[in-house]
């Protein structure tokens, strides 16, 4: 909470920024401004309302980015980007406008009820970009070869000698050929579309791949790999997505990030109690979630597993260890209770959690960071 610096709240859009100037000492917004979205108009505005004496800026982390918050925080002056999913929301309340969106964050800031973000550095976010352009791609071929085996389908066309997108399943699309030359022609595209997506995944991976051989994440990324069901992008996208495992002080707090903790809704004598949150980083939950899956297989070390692990200190391997062990025994016992497997995986999902945090206490400093 802070009564003694004015407080301007900020509702960013793509051609415009409307400011909420809440003066210091005051329940009352004074004064209200739209400009236009560039760095130019945000400068004017800022040098301003800073002209009076000191001052604080504050707007919710959007599809704009944080280029307000870089130009403002070049100008000399703190800007706080906060959590739109944790801002306190009136029941009543059914009235939106850019301009009281803007008063709520700066009144919410002043009372100290935002919960900030981490803002990456320029370089952070460019390696954040790449694995998430990868899930995008991955988005892609799932949607094209959807595509082409629905229009193969219509035409009573189905492959059921083996699995889809084998050795032998290509072969057999690439025999295919229809009467009519504008089927042709369609069938081509859509195979084209998908051969076109594989080809930019590739080059994806092998960037992901390259990436992770530079610092700070070649140690991170070599130490993740002795986890069971992680390889170098999903390392990768954990490390780039969570910044600094430094801020989390606790394990808990990591697992409340990734949003697998449970939700509760508890009143007087009534407990409730309800599925995950979903509040936090949904790259790392998907990532923690496709990891877990591997721990309903026969609890074994592998020898791809056991090469990951050589040359990483016997510390990293005594945690890896312990997990591949407590997270199968916790699916199974999950399992012949009766609970469904996607439950029993979320479960097993948001224990890698707290081993992840755990490991990542032996990251190098530059790394943790």
């Amino acid at each position: 909470m802070n009564n003694c610096n004015t407080v301007v709240g900020l509702d960013v859009h793509k051609k415009t920024i409307l400011a909420a100037v809440l003066p210091s000492r005051s329940e009352t917004v004074a004064e209200t401004a739209s400009i236009e979205n560039c760095p130019a108009a945000v400068e004017r505005l800022i040098n301003r309302i800073a002209a009076r004496g000191p001052v604080e800026f504050v707007y919710e982390a959007g599809p704009c980015g944080y280029e307000t918050q870089r130009q403002i925080t070049a100008l000399g002056h703190k800007c706080v980007v906060i959590a739109p999913s944790l801002t306190p929301v009136r029941p009543g309340d059914r009235v939106k406008t850019d301009r009281r969106d803007a008063e709520k964050l700066a009144r919410y800031h002043r009372a100290g009820e935002l919960t900030e973000i981490r803002v990456p550095t320029r370089e952070k976010e460019a390696d954040r970009d790449l694995p998430r352009a990868r899930e995008d791609a991955l988005e892609d071929r799932l949607r094209a070869r959807h595509r082409l085996s629905k229009f193969l389908l219509r035409q009573g066309r189905v492959h059921r000698e083996t699995k889809s997108w084998g050795v032998t399943h290509r072969a057999w699309l690439k025999a295919q050929r229809f009467e009519w030359i504008t089927l042709q022609q369609s069938f081509e595209a859509h195979l084209r579309a998908v051969e076109e997506v594989e080809a930019r995944l590739a080059i994806l991976d092998q960037q992901m791949q390259d990436l992770a051989q530079k610092e700070p994440y070649r140690t991170p990324v070599r130490y993740l790999r002795c986890f069971k069901g992680i390889d170098t992008v999903s390392a990768l996208t954990l490390l780039v997505e969570a910044q600094d495992f430094a801020r989390f002080k606790k394990a808990r707090e990591f697992m409340s990030f990734t949003g697998l903790v449970g939700s509760e809704h508890s009143s007087a004598e009534k407990i409730r109690r309800g599925g995950i949150t979903k509040v936090g980083n949904a790259h790392i939950r998907r990532i923690l979630v496709e990891s877990a899956w591997s721990n309903r297989y026969r609890n074994v070390v592998r020898r791809e597993l056991t090469n990951r692990r050589i040359g990483c200190p016997q510390e990293i391997i005594g945690i890896a260890r312990k997990a591949q062990t407590r997270l199968h025994r916790k699916f199974w016992r999950l399992t012949s209770r009766g609970k469904l497997q996607q439950v029993a995986v979320v479960a097993v999902a948001r224990e890698l959690a707290g081993f992840i945090w755990s490991m990542a206490q032996y990251f190098p400093k530059e790394a943790a960071a």
